[in-house]
């Protein structure tokens, strides 16, 4: 436990030990396989290069992070930041090879998730805690405690994606640049531009007015809904938590149809925020109106030849994420969503309008993830215009959503290119 203080030494001994206690649950398979002692989740699936650590960011949390690479304090720092449903351990498959190539490598349990404690994830709690603007902070407080001004690059996938676009955004001086993954970023929120009022008959005004997508998902036939307004509902941490099927069916069944597996991804852009476009979407994006994520996610649930057949997320691996998600249910994850679809959190984004990211970027995707495309345009502006050192956008073969996890060996590459080129 090299590097660690007295207290984080006393905090890691204790989350090792009850991993231990939890490990002797395992099964007969799992008993074959080497155990990491100094994880708190993952004991025999993460490599004995790979430590737990728990660190206070100065904003409230005390936030477990993944750490590789540790052995020297000089190295450069890469920060890794998972999605939802997901943890830290999204990155496992990642994380030695770059800390085999010289990093110090860091992938926290964000803000309402696994075993970082602090904050607020009650659903009538104070959400304002989970807006991209503190989640910032979250970041910047963790970077600045682990004893760096700055990392080399800061990588987010699924709604880490946001985040890491927002903290290259902000703060470019500590997020020297950045690596998104499934979710593009077209920039902040755009202000009304030139609202005098002598624009003079038949000029349109600077913006349309807003257009009520909800009401226009429901217009359909049949009716639908969007998931982020879904998943911004009272009802959706108890439709996941306590669904018919389990937690363990449900997310084996997430996993598996916003995966390469789920032969029918095979997604393409789409041209408009319209209703009708949004709606070629698949069920787990624009559901069916009457039903929950849970509901959605079973009809689409893989057959046992199909799970057995699945490489990328084992039963011992999926086990962390159900042990996770069954001991802190969903709704930390799902504050996130809240603060994305109430307009009261947009002005405050609004203040960066104009803003590019301007530190070096590039994008990465599964060829088979509906997340590249889901927001109409994001892609081609990220490109051409939110950022001005952007690098590429590269799609992965034999990947779906879960890009990090799928193809694990072509990630690391891509990354390690683009990793090279910034410590050139």
């Amino acid at each position: 436990m090299i590097g660690l203080t007295r207290r984080e030494v006393l905090i890691s001994l204790a989350a090792s030990s009850a991993s231990r206690g939890v490990a002797l649950a395992t099964s007969t398979t799992a008993e074959k396989t080497v155990r990491n002692p100094n994880v708190v989740y993952g004991g025999t699936s993460l490599p004995l290069g790979v430590r737990s650590r728990f660190v206070d960011n100065s904003n409230g949390l005390v936030v477990h992070v993944l750490e590789a690479g540790f052995e020297e304090k000089s190295r450069p720092c890469v920060l890794l930041l998972h999605g939802f449903p997901e943890l830290a351990y999204s990155w496992r498959k990642v994380m030695p090879a770059l800390a085999a190539s010289g990093y110090q490598v860091i992938a926290p349990d964000q803000r309402g998730y696994g075993r970082t404690t602090g904050g607020d994830s009650r659903y009538d709690g104070d959400v304002a805690l989970s807006r991209l603007t503190n989640i910032v902070r979250d970041t910047v407080g963790l970077v600045s405690a682990l004893g760096h001004r700055s990392v080399v690059a800061v990588v987010g996938h699924d709604f880490g994606s946001p985040v890491a676009a927002w903290c290259a955004l902000m703060r470019p001086d500590v997020f020297r640049s950045a690596i998104l993954m499934s979710a593009p970023f077209s920039g902040p929120p755009a202000l009304p531009f030139d609202q005098r009022n002598d624009l003079g008959p038949g000029i349109p005004p600077a913006l349309p007015p807003k257009k009520d997508l909800e009401a226009e998902l429901r217009a359909l036939h049949p009716p639908r809904k969007h998931y982020q307004w879904y998943y911004s509902s009272r009802e959706a941490n108890e439709n996941m938590l306590h669904c018919p099927q389990g937690v363990h069916a449900f997310l084996r069944a997430y996993y598996h149809v916003k995966s390469a597996d789920w032969k029918q991804n095979k997604p393409f852009p789409l041209n408009s925020w319209s209703a009708e476009e949004l709606a070629k979407l698949p069920r787990y994006y624009i559901m069916d109106l009457d039903k929950g994520m849970a509901e959605t996610a079973a009809a689409e649930a893989p057959s046992a030849a199909e799970t057995a057949a699945c490489r990328w997320l084992s039963d011992d691996a999926l086990r962390v994420y159900v042990a996770e998600y069954e001991r802190t249910g969903f709704q930390g994850g799902l504050q996130w969503y809240r603060c994305t679809t109430d307009p009261k959190f947009r002005p405050e984004l609004e203040t960066y309008s104009g803003r590019t990211i301007d530190v070096p970027l590039c994008f990465i995707g599964g060829k088979s993830d509906w997340g590249v495309y889901q927001s109409p345009g994001a892609l081609e502006s990220m490109s051409t215009k939110a950022c001005t050192q952007f690098k590429g956008i590269h799609l992965i073969d034999g990947a779906g959503h879960w890009v990090q996890q799928e193809q694990p060996e072509a990630v690391t590459a891509v990354m390690q290119q683009f990793l090279q080129r910034q410590t050139a």
